[in-house]
């Protein structure tokens, strides 16, 4: 007897033998039985899945002898003509091969005869949605009003290319893919039928690699069957079939996890040695990533994993989460799609497992922002106790010594006018001062020198033993600051009260105040006043320019860049072609109204004005072609470049 490959031996041949198609089986047992049968129906879903033999189960059970029957017997003569495909009344069409009009005209013609011999002229239309577009509208009267006896089953892959005339006349099912589990159930059934051994791992490698179709599983068993000598191993499918399997990638993965690159690399390089294709090993470390991602969430059923959890490393588990997981899925997911184009595979295959290598070191934007937030609140009781300390401290007065002892340190650095605004503590930098006594700093990072932590009682500690030593108190130098003290002392020789000790402490000032304060302390220059004939106002501009570059170089530029002076009444009216140059003056405006007056004996405004001068043109300096043209077109001279 010649052989008989798996898929077609083990064909279903009743509705229970379908295998993950329980609704569509009970669909029809239900049909039967009540006896509503369509006359037409569309079979969709993936290769493999059922659809032609659901469609020759159905013609054997309306045209079974004993029936119409749900479980038809297998044994009359139209069972067994249909199942050998030799029966008159049960036509097989290819849809791919016949695709005209004129095989639909065909069919059409042949509906009008009944049946030979059975109970119903059944037409099975394989790849229906491979038929022209003239062949379905030829086919569209018939589905719709076909005689009592005929019966049309189409199957189909592609539902989408069906025309939506055709579907709105035939009842759907759609055929889904085939679990896993039942995959391999299905399989070991046939190892045992054959006599063949074969382990559950890999039949599940099996059974996952067939994506769900029960006849690519079976096709695979036959071409594994064949090099396994009678019994399957994963071991033999790997080294035959040029796979890595889990064992070698936790080998490879486990130098990852240890940031060891060289060998991690020397490792790939072994595994390319031994025939393995770079498209391969990137699926097998994708897959395996997908497994680990799976354990590590929790999921360890064995027919999504493909094999035992126990045998994927623990130490790969343990070294990365699943953020760093799903990383390390994404790159290479992204790797399989980048080296179509890529100018060597190895070399990004190479890459991915060098950045594999310190995946470890890698934080998620999510765990930066998770340990930026638990941080936060110890950050913000820092600042509110600092907050706290700090009032307290004011309260208390110790804020007022050391804005005092601030003012006294910088004595000896601070100008005279510093000490005027108020006594607001300013840091002085020591990488920025020399130290005159030789010694180290406190502070070697150039830091900001902090005031004088000394409460105000030893202020007055202090003050007061100093006093008991001399016959009377200190004066205070000439000029300096004497209101708040009483230089008199108690007569215990003691400072019974802050406030005859440190003065009451101004209000601190704002950054424009305290550089408005700086401004006003700073040496006012005086501008010399020439006399000068006022009636000539170029003689009043040349003189004023000359007083301003004794003290103030920089006014007296932005006066000679002036012109067209003119005293029209109580103002004195200049033009300049720069609106910077406005600016200026308009600062200035002051100090030149101040001259002015001086010079006239009365008050003077001064007013800057923006013109653009444009160079004057004499016909003179005209080339002859240019007095031509203006001439010619009646036109004048803007300019000359």
């Amino acid at each position: 007897m010649a052989y008989e490959v798996t898929a077609t031996r083990r064909r279903p041949q009743r509705f229970e033998d379908l295998v993950g198609q329980e609704f569509v089986a009970e669909t029809f047992r239900n049909t039967i039985a009540s006896g509503k049968i369509a006359h037409a129906y569309l079979f969709s879903g993936p290769r493999g899945c059922g659809k032609t033999s659901t469609a020759r189960i159905l013609a054997k059970a309306l045209n079974c002898q004993k029936g119409p029957t749900a479980s038809p017997c297998g044994e009359c003569e139209a069972c067994k003509e249909i199942t050998a495909g030799s029966s008159l009344d049960v036509i097989e069409i290819d849809g791919a091969s016949n695709t005209s009009v004129n095989d639909v005209r065909q069919i059409k013609d042949e509906v009008l005869f009944p049946p030979n011999s059975c109970r119903y002229k059944i037409y099975i239309i394989d790849e229906v949605h491979m038929l022209s577009t003239s062949a379905f509208n030829a086919l569209l009267k018939t589905i719709e009003e076909p005689p009592p006896y005929v019966v049309f089953i189409f199957a189909t892959t592609e539902l989408q290319k069906v025309p939506a005339t055709i579907k709105s006349r035939c009842q759907q099912f759609n055929f889904r893919l085939v679990p896993v589990e039942k995959v391999k159930e299905q399989l070991a059934l046939a190892a045992q039928e054959s006599g063949i051994k074969a382990d559950d791992e890999a039949l599940y490698w099996i059974a996952r690699e067939s994506g769900g179709s029960m006849r690519d599983s079976y096709t695979l068993f036959d071409q594994v069957a064949a090099f396994s000598g009678g019994e399957i191993t994963y071991e033999k499918i790997r080294d035959k079939l040029g796979l890595v399997g889990v064992d070698r990638l936790n080998e490879l993965f486990g130098l990852c996890v240890k940031g060891d690159s060289t060998n991690a690399l020397l490792k790939l390089d072994e595994y390319m040695q031994n025939g393995v294709s770079i498209e391969q090993l990137i699926s097998n470390c994708t897959d395996y990533l997908r497994s680990v991602l799976l354990i590590k969430n929790g999921v360890k059923k064995e027919a999504l994993l493909g094999q035992s959890a126990e045998r994927f490393s623990a130490e790969v588990l343990d070294a990365w989460n699943s953020v760093q997981i799903e990383r390390a899925l994404g790159l290479f997911m992204q790797l399989y799609r980048d080296i179509r184009y890529s100018l060597s595979p190895r070399y990004e295959f190479e890459l991915a497992v060098s950045r594999l290598c310190w995946l470890s070191e890698y934080v998620s934007p999510a765990d930066v922002k998770k340990a930026v937030d638990a941080v936060k609140p110890l950050l913000d009781e820092s600042v509110r106790a600092s907050a706290s300390v700090a009032a307290s401290a004011v309260a208390s007065g110790a804020g007022v010594s050391s804005s005092q002892a601030g003012i006294s340190s910088q004595a000896g650095t601070s100008s005279q006018a510093g000490a005027k605004s108020g006594g607001a503590y300013v840091p002085q930098f020591a990488a920025l001062q020399e130290d005159s006594g030789g010694q180290s700093h406190p502070f070697p990072d150039g830091g900001a020198e902090p005031p004088d932590t000394n409460s105000a009682e030893n202020i007055g500690a202090d003050a007061a033993s100093s006093w008991e030593d001399s016959e009377q108190p200190p004066a205070p130098d000439e000029g300096e600051w004497q209101g708040g003290f009483d230089w008199q002392p108690s007569p215990e020789g003691q400072v019974s009260t802050l406030s005859e000790v440190v003065p009451e402490q101004a209000a601190p000032l704002g950054q424009a105040e305290q550089i408005e304060q700086a401004e006003s302390d700073l040496p006012q220059t005086e501008v010399p006043v020439s006399s000068v004939d006022t009636g000539d106002i170029q003689k009043v501009r040349a003189t004023m320019i000359s007083d301003f570059s004794v003290n103030e170089p920089l006014i007296a530029g932005l006066l000679e860049k002036t012109f067209d002076w003119k005293l029209e009444g109580d103002t004195l009216v200049l033009c300049t072609e720069n609106t910077f140059e406005i600016m200026q003056l308009e600062q200035n405006a002051a100090k030149f109204a101040g001259y002015l007056e001086k010079v006239y004996g009365r008050r003077i405004d001064f007013k800057p004005v923006h013109i653009e001068r444009k160079p004057e043109v004499t016909l003179a300096d005209l080339p002859v072609q240019v007095q031509l043209l203006r001439d010619t077109f009646k036109g004048s001279v803007i300019g000359i470049n």
